[in-house]
Protein backbone atom coordinates (compact mmCIF):
# COMPACT_ATOMS: atom_id res chain seq x y z
CA UNK A 1 0.00 0.00 0.00
CA UNK A 2 1.76 3.59 -1.06
CA UNK A 3 1.88 6.24 1.19
CA UNK A 4 -1.34 8.30 -0.62
CA UNK A 5 -3.39 5.03 0.22
CA UNK A 6 -2.19 5.18 4.06
CA UNK A 7 -2.67 8.59 4.82
CA UNK A 8 -6.46 8.60 2.99
CA UNK A 9 -7.38 5.54 5.21
CA UNK A 10 -5.83 7.69 8.00
CA UNK A 11 -8.07 10.73 6.82
CA UNK A 12 -11.23 8.23 6.63
CA UNK A 13 -10.80 6.90 9.87
CA UNK A 14 -10.09 10.53 11.79
CA UNK A 15 -13.36 11.51 10.16
CA UNK A 16 -15.29 8.15 10.84
CA UNK A 17 -14.16 9.08 14.69
CA UNK A 18 -15.18 12.66 14.61
CA UNK A 19 -18.55 11.99 13.36
CA UNK A 20 -18.67 8.79 15.66
CA UNK A 21 -17.89 11.27 18.49
CA UNK A 22 -20.70 13.95 17.59
CA UNK A 23 -22.94 11.52 17.19
CA UNK A 24 -22.76 9.81 20.90
CA UNK A 25 -22.34 13.52 22.26
CA UNK A 26 -25.60 14.62 20.50
CA UNK A 27 -27.00 11.15 21.92
CA UNK A 28 -26.21 12.00 25.12
CA UNK A 29 -27.16 15.62 25.48
CA UNK A 30 -30.57 14.15 23.84
CA UNK A 31 -30.83 11.89 27.02
CA UNK A 32 -30.49 15.02 29.20
CA UNK A 33 -33.06 16.72 27.14
CA UNK A 34 -35.77 13.44 27.54
CA UNK A 35 -35.49 13.53 30.79
CA UNK A 36 -36.59 17.54 30.96
CA UNK A 37 -39.51 16.53 28.53
CA UNK A 38 -40.37 13.64 30.89
CA UNK A 39 -40.17 15.34 34.63
CA UNK A 40 -41.72 19.11 33.82
CA UNK A 41 -45.45 19.66 33.19
CA UNK A 42 -46.00 23.07 31.31
CA UNK A 43 -49.07 25.24 31.19
CA UNK A 44 -50.21 26.22 27.50
CA UNK A 45 -53.00 29.01 26.83
CA UNK A 46 -53.89 29.20 23.13
CA UNK A 47 -55.50 32.25 21.99
CA UNK A 48 -58.32 32.45 20.05
CA UNK A 49 -56.82 34.37 17.15
CA UNK A 50 -53.67 36.92 16.89
CA UNK A 51 -55.99 39.81 16.86
CA UNK A 52 -54.83 42.36 19.89
CA UNK A 53 -57.70 41.85 21.55
CA UNK A 54 -57.60 38.16 21.63
CA UNK A 55 -53.91 38.56 22.71
CA UNK A 56 -54.72 40.86 25.70
CA UNK A 57 -57.79 38.59 27.25
CA UNK A 58 -55.30 35.47 26.54
CA UNK A 59 -52.55 37.34 29.39
CA UNK A 60 -56.06 38.52 31.13
CA UNK A 61 -56.94 35.03 31.59
CA UNK A 62 -52.68 33.94 32.29
CA UNK A 63 -53.17 35.94 35.28
CA UNK A 64 -56.35 35.13 36.69
CA UNK A 65 -55.23 31.25 36.64
CA UNK A 66 -51.80 32.16 38.31
CA UNK A 67 -53.09 34.96 40.69
CA UNK A 68 -56.23 32.41 41.83
CA UNK A 69 -54.25 28.90 40.82
CA UNK A 70 -50.69 29.00 40.60
CA UNK A 71 -49.93 27.90 44.45
CA UNK A 72 -51.91 24.47 44.05
CA UNK A 73 -48.59 23.05 42.43
CA UNK A 74 -45.89 24.07 45.13
CA UNK A 75 -46.47 21.24 47.20
CA UNK A 76 -46.00 18.65 44.42
CA UNK A 77 -43.51 15.61 45.22
CA UNK A 78 -43.50 14.64 41.23
CA UNK A 79 -44.60 15.02 38.48
CA UNK A 80 -47.41 12.38 38.64
CA UNK A 81 -49.13 14.21 41.40
CA UNK A 82 -48.97 17.75 39.39
CA UNK A 83 -50.80 16.02 36.62
CA UNK A 84 -53.57 14.62 39.02
CA UNK A 85 -53.71 18.23 40.83
CA UNK A 86 -54.40 19.73 37.71
CA UNK A 87 -57.24 16.91 36.68
CA UNK A 88 -58.48 17.46 39.45
CA UNK A 89 -59.04 21.05 39.21
CA UNK A 90 -59.90 21.39 35.19
CA UNK A 91 -63.27 22.84 35.68
CA UNK A 92 -61.92 24.85 37.80
CA UNK A 93 -59.52 26.08 35.61
CA UNK A 94 -61.99 26.76 33.04
CA UNK A 95 -64.45 28.42 35.09
CA UNK A 96 -61.90 30.57 36.03
CA UNK A 97 -60.65 31.68 32.01
CA UNK A 98 -64.44 31.83 31.12
CA UNK A 99 -65.32 34.32 33.69
CA UNK A 100 -62.22 36.37 32.55
CA UNK A 101 -63.81 35.83 28.85
CA UNK A 102 -67.15 37.03 29.98
CA UNK A 103 -65.95 40.22 31.57
CA UNK A 104 -64.01 41.06 29.46
CA UNK A 105 -66.62 41.36 27.20
CA UNK A 106 -66.37 37.93 24.53
CA UNK A 107 -68.44 35.72 23.55
CA UNK A 108 -66.24 32.34 23.23
CA UNK A 109 -65.16 30.32 26.06
CA UNK A 110 -62.53 27.86 27.06
CA UNK A 111 -61.63 23.81 27.15
CA UNK A 112 -59.17 22.86 29.66
CA UNK A 113 -57.53 19.37 29.59
CA UNK A 114 -54.19 17.53 29.74
CA UNK A 115 -52.28 16.23 27.24
CA UNK A 116 -49.58 16.35 25.08
CA UNK A 117 -48.01 19.88 23.54
CA UNK A 118 -45.04 20.17 20.97
CA UNK A 119 -42.75 23.09 21.83
CA UNK A 120 -39.74 24.36 20.10
CA UNK A 121 -36.82 25.51 22.02
CA UNK A 122 -38.08 28.03 24.73
CA UNK A 123 -36.38 30.33 26.60
CA UNK A 124 -37.45 31.76 29.93
CA UNK A 125 -35.91 33.93 32.31
CA UNK A 126 -32.67 31.93 33.28
CA UNK A 127 -33.38 28.52 31.67
CA UNK A 128 -33.97 27.38 28.32
CA UNK A 129 -35.88 24.05 27.42
CA UNK A 130 -35.51 21.63 24.62
CA UNK A 131 -37.79 21.43 21.90
CA UNK A 132 -40.15 18.28 21.94
CA UNK A 133 -43.36 16.73 23.45
CA UNK A 134 -43.80 17.95 27.03
CA UNK A 135 -46.90 16.71 29.44
CA UNK A 136 -49.22 19.86 29.75
CA UNK A 137 -51.88 21.73 31.01
CA UNK A 138 -53.90 22.59 27.99
CA UNK A 139 -56.10 25.89 27.99
CA UNK A 140 -57.27 26.50 24.41
CA UNK A 141 -59.43 29.94 23.98
CA UNK A 142 -62.10 30.15 21.46
CA UNK A 143 -61.02 28.58 18.41
CA UNK A 144 -57.81 28.43 19.18
CA UNK A 145 -55.76 29.84 16.29
CA UNK A 146 -53.57 32.50 17.78
CA UNK A 147 -49.99 32.99 19.49
CA UNK A 148 -49.60 30.79 22.57
CA UNK A 149 -48.40 31.58 26.11
CA UNK A 150 -46.37 29.03 28.14
CA UNK A 151 -44.69 28.29 31.27
CA UNK A 152 -43.59 25.72 33.31
CA UNK A 153 -46.34 24.85 36.68
CA UNK A 154 -44.54 21.68 37.45
CA UNK A 155 -41.72 22.29 39.03
CA UNK A 156 -43.81 25.69 40.22
CA UNK A 157 -41.90 28.33 38.23
CA UNK A 158 -44.36 30.84 37.13
CA UNK A 159 -44.03 32.47 40.12
CA UNK A 160 -41.12 33.41 42.52
CA UNK A 161 -37.64 32.39 41.74
CA UNK A 162 -36.76 30.24 39.25
CA UNK A 163 -33.47 28.82 38.71
CA UNK A 164 -33.24 26.58 41.74
CA UNK A 165 -37.13 25.20 41.57
CA UNK A 166 -36.29 23.37 37.86
CA UNK A 167 -33.44 20.78 40.18
CA UNK A 168 -36.42 20.13 41.87
CA UNK A 169 -37.97 17.57 39.11
CA UNK A 170 -35.33 17.16 36.65
CA UNK A 171 -31.37 15.47 37.03
CA UNK A 172 -28.51 17.83 38.08
CA UNK A 173 -26.95 17.16 34.62
CA UNK A 174 -30.05 18.57 32.84
CA UNK A 175 -31.02 21.66 35.12
CA UNK A 176 -27.11 22.29 34.59
CA UNK A 177 -27.89 22.36 30.44
CA UNK A 178 -31.31 24.38 31.23
CA UNK A 179 -29.77 27.44 33.41
CA UNK A 180 -26.81 27.54 30.71
CA UNK A 181 -28.28 27.50 27.62
CA UNK A 182 -25.35 29.74 26.12
CA UNK A 183 -22.81 26.89 26.46
CA UNK A 184 -25.13 24.29 24.35
CA UNK A 185 -26.70 26.53 21.62
CA UNK A 186 -25.59 24.57 18.96
CA UNK A 187 -27.03 21.35 20.34
CA UNK A 188 -30.44 23.13 21.46
CA UNK A 189 -30.64 23.61 17.65
CA UNK A 190 -29.60 19.98 16.48
CA UNK A 191 -32.20 18.75 19.17
CA UNK A 192 -34.88 20.96 17.61
CA UNK A 193 -33.99 19.93 14.26
CA UNK A 194 -34.28 16.11 14.88
CA UNK A 195 -37.36 17.04 16.63
CA UNK A 196 -39.07 18.51 14.02
CA UNK A 197 -38.26 15.79 11.48
CA UNK A 198 -39.93 13.21 13.88
CA UNK A 199 -43.08 15.82 13.91
CA UNK A 200 -42.70 15.27 10.61
CA UNK A 201 -42.07 12.19 10.15
CA UNK A 202 -45.63 11.25 12.39
CA UNK A 203 -47.82 13.68 10.20
CA UNK A 204 -46.88 11.67 7.28
CA UNK A 205 -47.63 8.24 8.81
CA UNK A 206 -51.16 9.56 10.07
Amino acid sequence: MDKKHIIKDIEKAVLFGLIFSIILSISSFDAFCENMRRNILRIHIIANSDSPADQSVKLRVRDALLNSCGDIFEECENLETAEQTAKENLDNFKKIADKTLSENGFSYRSEAKIGKSYFGTREYDSFTLPAGNYNSLILTLGSGKGRNWWCVIYPSVCIGSTSKKLDKSISKKSAKIANNPKNYKMRFKIIELYEKLKKAKKRKRR
